[in-house]
C-alpha cells in the first residue's frame, strides 16, 4: 500500500498548501488517491476532501490504538493507488508521545516528508533538518520539501540533503495562493472563492517543482499486521434513524463516526438547522456538531420552528449528542464580543458567550461522574476541545483531566443527553456509539 506522510517543522510552514498541492497534482495524473489528516482536525479535511472528490478520514494516536490507526488506514485507503497523510502541528508535537504526526507515522510504518518554511533563511535551513533528522531515531523521515524557497537556493537545499543523508523532494515558491485564517484555524474549504481554480493552480505547481515520481517511489512500504476490526449491525429488521446536523453553521463532523453509526446499523439523515423548519421524518437520536454558530447566530435564531423542534426533542428524551457548537446552540441564548444576544433552543439554561482567549484547549480524558448517555459512572475515554467560547453552566456530568494534571467538570449528562464542549471520536470507543445507537433504537421502539 503506497503512501506517504507530509508533516512539518511547526503550524504555519506551510503543509496544509503543500498537501493540497500534491493531492491536485496526483488527482490530475488519473490516480485514485485517498487522503488523511493527522490529529482532531476537521477543516484541513474539508479542503482534501474538495480536491479528491471523496471522504478524507483522520487518523489521531491520542484518540486511537496502533491497531485501530492501521485498521482505519486500510480501511479508509483500500481501493486507491496512493494514500497521503497530513501532520499536525510540527512532525513531533503530541502529549506523552501521542498525537503526533511522528507517532502515526512509525505506528503506521509510514514514510515521512517534511515541509519546511524557508522564508528568510539560507545555511540555518540545514541546521533545522539536522535537528528534525537526528532529534529521535527511527523516525520514518525519508526527505524534505522546501516551502518559499527562492529558486537560486535550490542548489543549496539540494547540498545540504546530500550532506545531511536525506532525500531531497523538490520545493515550493512563494505564489499568490493563501488560505485564509480565523481564530480557529482555516477557513473551511466552502468559503474559499474560486477553490478549484485554485487548487488547479496548486497542482501545477507541484507538477513542476515537487518530485512527484520520487514522492511515489518513497510511498512503497510494506504495511505492519492488524487486527481488523468487526463491526457489526446491532439490529436486524428496522433501522433507527438519526438527525445530524449538517450545514455551514455545524460542519465540524468526524466522517468516520457518522460511517461508524452505519455500520451499526443507523440511518443516518442530514438537516440545516438554518434552512430547515423541522427535524427530519422519524428520526430517533440527534447529533449537534461542533461549528461555527457564533457566525450564523442570526440566522439559527431567527428560524423559531427549528429551535423549538429541537427543545421538543431534547427535553422529550431523544437520545442527543451536542459537541461545542451543538452544546451553545441548545443554550438559551449566545452572546457575541459585542454584547448582542441571540436567542437559541433553550433546552439548557444559561448563555454561551465569547472570550477573548482559547478555553481549556487540547486533549483530555474524560471520566465519568454519573451513567449517562454515553456511559456509566466512573468510564473514561478521550475527548478534546478546541474553542474560545464558553458557558455560564458548562455542566459537571465528567471530569475532565489534562496530562499536565489540570481539571475540571463539564458536560450536561443524563439517560438521553450528552452536551458539552468536549468533542468526542468513536474510534476511540467504539461503545460509545453502541451505547447511543442502542438508546435512539430503544427511544424509536426499535428491537432486534
Amino acid at each position: 500500500m503506497k503512501r506517504i506522510l507530509i508533516g512539518g517543522t511547526n503550524s504555519g510552514c506551510g503543509k496544509t498548501t503543500i498537501v493540497c498541492a500534491i493531492l491536485a497534482a496526483l488527482k490530475a495524473r488519473g490516480l485514485a488517491v485517498s487522503s488523511f489528516k493527522c490529529g482532531p482536525d476537521y477543516i484541513d479535511p474539508m479542503f482534501h476532501k474538495s480536491i479528491i472528490g471523496t471522504d478524507s478520514y483522520n487518523l489521531d494516536s491520542f484518540f486511537c490504538n496502533d491497531n485501530t490507526l492501521k485498521h482505519l488506514l486500510c480501511e479508509n485507503g483500500r481501493n486507491s493507488d496512493i494514500l497521503v497523510i497530513e501532520g499536525v502541528m510540527g512532525y513531533y508535537d503530541g502529549v506523552n508521545g501521542r498525537g503526533s504526526a511522528h507517532s502515526v507515522s512509525m505506528a503506521t510504518a509510514t514514510p515521512s516528508v517534511i515541509v519546511i518554511d524557508c522564508k528568510g533563511a539560507s545555511e540555518s535551513i540545514g541546521a533545522v533538518m539536522k535537528g528534525f533528522v537526528d532529534y529521535e531515531v527511527p523516525n520514518r523521515i525519508s526527505g524534505f520539501i522546501f516551502n518559499r524557497l527562492p529558486e537560486r537556493l535550490v542548489p543549496l537545499a539540494k547540498e545540504l540533503c546530500e550532506r545531511l543523508g536525506t532525500r531531497y523532494f523538490g520545493f515550493f515558491p512563494v505564489n499568490t495562493f493563501s488560505l485564509e485564517s480565523r481564530r480557529l484555524g482555516l477557513v473551511t474549504a466552502a468559503e474559499v472563492t474560486d477553490l478549484k481554480a485554485k487548487t488547479k493552480e496548486l497542482g501545477e505547481l507541484a507538477e513542476k517543482h515537487i518530485l512527484l515520481d520520487e514522492l511515489i517511489a518513497a510511498s512503497e512500504a510494506p504495511l505492519p499486521e492488524y487486527i481488523p476490526l468487526k463491526v457489526e449491525s446491532l439490529f436486524k429488521n428496522s433501522k433507527p434513524k438519526i438527525a445530524v446536523a449538517r450545514d455551514e453553521s455545524f460542519c465540524f463532523i468526524y466522517d468516520e463516526n457518522i460511517e461508524l453509526l452505519r455500520q451499526l446499523g443507523c440511518d443516518i439523515a442530514y438537516f440545516s438547522p438554518i434552512k430547515d423548519k423541522m427535524l427530519p421524518e422519524n428520526c430517533c437520536g440527534l447529533l449537534l456538531s461542533g461549528g461555527y454558530p457564533e457566525l450564523h447566530a442570526g440566522e439559527l435564531s431567527d428560524n423559531s420552528e427549528m429551535l423549538a423542534a429541537i427543545k421538543m426533542a431534547v427535553t422529550s428524551g431523544m437520545p442527543t449528542i451536542a459537541e461545542c457548537g451543538g452544546f451553545m446552540y441548545l443554550h438559551d441564548t449566545i452572546k457575541t464580543s459585542d454584547g448582542r444576544e441571540y436567542k437559541m433552543a433553550g433546552a439548557l439554561s444559561g448563555t454561551a458567550y465569547e472570550t477573548s482567549r482559547l478555553q481549556r484547549f487540547g486533549y483530555v480524558t474524560l471520566t465519568a461522574s454519573e451513567d449517562s448517555l454515553i456511559c456509566e459512572k466512573g468510564h473514561r475515554t478521550a475527548a478534546h476541545e478546541f474553542h474560545y467560547w464558553d458557558s455560564t453552566d458548562c455542566g459537571s456530568c465528567f471530569n475532565a483531566k489534562k496530562a499536565d494534571g489540570r481539571e475540571w467538570s463539564c458536560i450536561h449528562g443524563g439517560k438521553s443527553l450528552y452536551a458539552g464542549f468536549p468533542h468526542l471520536y468513536f474510534y476511540s470507543d467504539i461503545s460509545i456509539a453502541e451505547r447511543f445507537a442502542a438508546a435512539c433504537a430503544e427511544f424509536g421502539g426499535i428491537y432486534g
